[in-house]
Order: C-alpha cells, then sequence, then structure tokens
C-alpha cells in the first residue's frame, strides 16, 4: 500500500489517569519523507505471460479492425508457444487463402489436417484452397479424403461437386451433391457455376429440371427468368 501525504499528524497524549491533556504535533517534512520511504511500496507482481489464446485473441482483434497482416503475426507468435493451436493454424490459413497466397495457405491447411487428426473439414478446406490455386488435381485427392473420413461432410461434397461441373464432369457432379442435397438443389447449384462461367444454355437447362423436381423453388424460377 503506497502512504501518499507529505505531513503526518501524530496526538500525543499526556497526563495522569486522573485527566488526559492532548497536544497535536507535526512532524517535519525530512521525518514525513523518512516515514513514507520506510512505509510505501508497490506490490510485487509481474506481468501476465502471453499465452498461445492471449495472441489468438489479439489476432482476431487484429482481424477486427481490418489488419490482417497484424493477425497473421499474431497467430505465428501463438504457433511458437502452442504449435497445435487448432484455431490459431485455422485462421492462418483462412487469411493466407484470402490473400492468395496458396503457398503458405496450403502449407497452414496441411498443419490443420495433422493436429485435427485428418478431419472431413480440415481436407475440405485443403481442398478448397488447391481449387482455388489451379490444383485440381491435388484438389480432388484432398476432398475424396475428407470423403473417406466423413461420407456426409457437405463441404467436401458440394466443393467437390462444384469443382466437377467447371471441369464438365457432371453427372459425376450430380452424384456427390446429390449425397448432401435435393435433387433439385444439386441441380441449381449447377446451373449457378454454369450461369457463372458465362454457358448460358447449360444453366438454363438445370435451372429448368430444378423447378421440375421442386416447382415451389423460387430461386430457380427467378435466375431462370433473369437468364438473357
Amino acid at each position: 500500500m503506497i502512504a501518499l501525504a507529505l505531513t503526518v499528524i501524530v496526538v500525543v497524549v499526556s497526563g495522569c489517569a486522573g485527566g488526559s491533556n492532548e497536544s497535536i504535533k507535526s512532524l517535519s517534512q525530512d521525518d514525513a519523507d523518512r516515514l513514507n520511504n520506510t512505509r510505501s511500496h508497490f506490490d510485487s507482481a509481474t506481468d501476465p505471460a502471453f499465452t498461445a489464446p492471449t495472441h489468438f485473441a489479439a489476432g482476431r482483434l487484429a482481424e477486427s479492425q481490418g489488419a490482417p497482416q497484424a493477425a497473421v503475426e499474431q497467430y505465428k507468435e501463438a504457433l511458437k508457444l502452442d504449435p497445435k493451436h487448432q484455431p490459431s493454424i485455422y485462421r492462418l490459413g483462412v487469411l493466407y487463402t484470402q490473400q492468395k497466397m496458396y503457398p503458405q495457405a496450403i502449407d497452414s491447411w496441411k498443419q490443420y489436417v495433422s493436429v485435427t487428426n485428418g478431419s472431413a473439414e480440415a481436407y475440405g478446406n485443403l481442398g478448397f484452397c488447391f481449387d482455388l490455386a489451379g490444383r485440381t488435381r491435388d484438389a480432388e485427392a484432398a476432398y475424396l479424403k475428407g470423403i473417406e473420413h466423413d461420407d456426409k461432410s457437405m463441404s467436401c461434397r458440394v466443393n467437390y461437386g462444384l469443382m466437377l461441373v467447371r471441369c464438365d464432369r457432371v453427372d459425376e457432379a450430380l452424384a456427390q451433391l446429390q449425397t448432401v442435397l435435393t435433387p433439385a438443389q444439386a441441380r441449381y447449384d449447377v446451373a449457378s457455376v454454369y450461369e457463372q462461367m458465362g454457358k448460358k444454355e447449360s444453366a438454363r437447362e438445370h435451372y429448368a429440371k430444378a423447378l421440375e423436381l421442386d416447382p415451389a423453388m423460387n430461386e430457380a424460377r427467378v435466375r431462370l427468368a433473369a437468364i438473357k
């Protein structure tokens, strides 16, 4: 506890038992300083140690403030303290992918596969990153590995299916998509990819098929009508 008073007031009691006579004495500045020096000190305490979760929290804050590079540095610091810190590895994979730093992103997703013991989610993210990097064969291998671990993995089946559409392997794409989506939804997704590719006739065909399978699918009706 810190004593801040520069002047200390002391009550001196004198006299006999039958009465009391109190007088007040003011200490000199030198006496007060000596008293403060003997009693005043900061309680000793050390700064809290930084941990992987601390750096992770700082990284997330940096992301929220639009500072991805600062976030990357925080996640790297977290991994120095805990090389298997899953949240930090995941966010590094996301940030590197968003910044199109594909070699670094792929390394991060491979690491994420390792620390999650080969989860379907991890393989799905790795496959998606390979796909974005133009490494189709590697993407396909990753998606299939994820499906091997979880044959109902939404991310693996859907992203793999959409990639197959872009590779003009539509029948295979529908087989993947219909594992986790309704037939109408699968056709709608195929049509969406074709529309993005500028293949209007193929897009129309699959939007129409989606409506045939599910007449209540208004999204397909709207998209079909919008294609000129």
